[in-house]
């Protein structure tokens, strides 16, 4: 049995239960890792900070044979802590055709390259396939962001630091004539002006001589993470702070198109803390929630975000916003209550330094530590073992639109029901004695569908199913 270790107990929500929230031991054995990203499929793709790609399988098994190695042309790094290295990962929404990737890292020169890769195989990646989308300068070693994703309208975003030192002393995280201090957003499937990418029309800045083109929202610190809610897009953005708070924003995707200012330098958090020349608080955006390095329990210092739980094994944590402090060790949560965010620290769990939430294809959420090189699967202990043994079953590849493999191999299951969202039955399937059966989706319409699966003990569980 994987070993637990346990977080809170008691946790109450507006529907008056209580559950358990537990660390599942999931992987070990990565060297300092600091993002977690899935392609599509049953894999975890973990980068790792000195310069490559580890593959971590549904089992918790880790490749032998990076996916990816670039350290000869990552710059070295020093000792936990240093802001530098390979940072960042994200997959084009096609990858399975096209084999395309994005890394973000920082060169030997100290300087952020986000660039593109080709899969060779399903464990491999080319490292000579690189193709350079933006180098941008970075002043001081600190404050490089590096976090990627793509949004629901298909483009990249990308985060990158104030550029560094304190106090962002040259203003980058207000000045709109400098990628610093920024999220950009970038069509990466367009070809303009020189470059190997291109500008999408609606960016809020494309019509201002005095901005950068690329840039879709600025203020920013370090944001170090910055998910997209896979129920409703809403963009969450985890800031780190100067010298006392740790900032988490969210803001509906509907209300991101015209460049958001977060706040920075002029603000930490909600609290003042360079007004010179800045503007009006009212056309600020500050954060749905914060807390301090020294007044909230054990000292703290730097927030990593994570995602709102999407996923379908764990109910009593739907909606729950994850993030970390790498300081005090502490995995942390936010509720949602009526339009506020309360806000939860749960306890330590030794010492791991969170570097990265990542999510599996199914929304399950896994949090990394940089010093223990471990993954961790966040879960809800609240399940009887029959229904954990449920929850164990494994749908793969999910979304697919040729055959979805269903594996439980472990549990005595009956039937799969494959229902629609308007609660229609679309498909019927005995699977009495089988441990594992492939179900042919090709007939079935393209959309968002539900896969109940039906223990021998009357037991069931709903899974989200993805046909595309």
């Amino acid at each position: 049995m994987k070993k637990l270790l346990i977080l809170l107990l008691g946790l109450f929500c507006s529907y008056n239960f209580a559950q358990t929230v537990e660390l599942e031991a999931f992987a070990n054995g990565l060297v300092r890792p600091v993002n977690i990203k899935n392609a599509g499929d049953d894999r975890l793709f973990v980068v790792e900070q000195q310069g490559s790609i580890s593959i971590v399988n549904s089992d918790g098994t880790v490749n032998s044979a990076p996916f990816l190695t670039i350290t000869d042309r990552v710059g070295a790094i020093g000792g936990i802590g240093d802001e530098r290295g390979f940072l960042g990962l994200a997959f084009h929404p096609n990858y399975a055709t096209n084999g395309f990737f994005y890394v973000n890292y920082i060169n030997s020169s100290g300087d952020t390259v986000v660039s593109r890769f080709s899969r060779l195989s399903p464990t491999s990646a080319d490292p000579n396939s690189e193709v350079n989308l933006l180098t941008i300068n970075q002043p001081f070693a600190n404050h490089n962001g590096g976090d990627m994703a793509f949004g629901p309208d298909g483009y990249l975003y990308i985060s990158v630091g104030d550029g560094g030192s304190a106090e962002d002393p040259q203003n980058n995280g207000q000045r709109l004539n400098t990628l610093l201090g920024k999220i950009l957003r970038i069509d990466v499937d367009t070809a303009e002006n020189g470059n190997n990418y291109g500008i999408p029309n609606d960016n809020p800045f494309v019509s201002d001589p005095n901005a950068l083109d690329e840039i879709w929202a600025y203020g920013i610190r370090n944001a170090w993470k910055f998910s997209f809610d896979r129920a409703n897009d809403d963009v969450w953005i985890a800031d780190v702070g100067q010298y006392d708070i740790e900032e988490m924003n969210r803001v509906p995707f509907s209300e991101t198109s015209v460049g958001l200012n977060y706040g920075w330098r002029c603000y930490e958090g909600n609290d003042p803390f360079n007004t010179s020349g800045c503007p009006s608080a009212g056309t600020l955006t500050f954060p749905v929630a914060q807390y301090s390095h020294f007044g909230d329990g054990d000292f703290k210092c730097s927030i990593t975000g994570g995602y709102r739980y999407r996923g379908t094994e764990f109910t009593n944590m739907q909606g729950l916003y994850f993030f970390a402090d790498y300081c005090s060790d502490e995995i942390g949560y936010l509720t949602e209550n009526g339009g506020n965010w309360n806000r939860t620290f749960l306890s330590q769990a030794g010492t791991n330094r969170w570097t990265a939430f990542g999510e599996d294809s199914n929304g399950e959420i896994y949090v990394a530590g940089i010093v223990s090189g471990s993954i961790f699967k966040i879960i809800d202990t609240a399940l009887s073992i029959d229904e954990n043994d449920l929850n164990s079953i494994s749908i793969h590849p999910n979304p697919s639109n040729a055959f979805v493999n269903f594996e439980f191999q472990n549990t005595q299951l009956t039937i799969i029901r494959i229902i629609d969202l308007q609660g229609k039955f679309v498909k019927e399937i005995n699977v009495s004695g089988l441990q594992n059966y492939t179900l042919d989706v090709q007939s079935i319409a393209k959309g968002v569908y539900f896969a109940e699966i039906e223990a021998s003990n009357g037991n069931s569980v709903s899974k989200k199913l993805i046909i595309n």
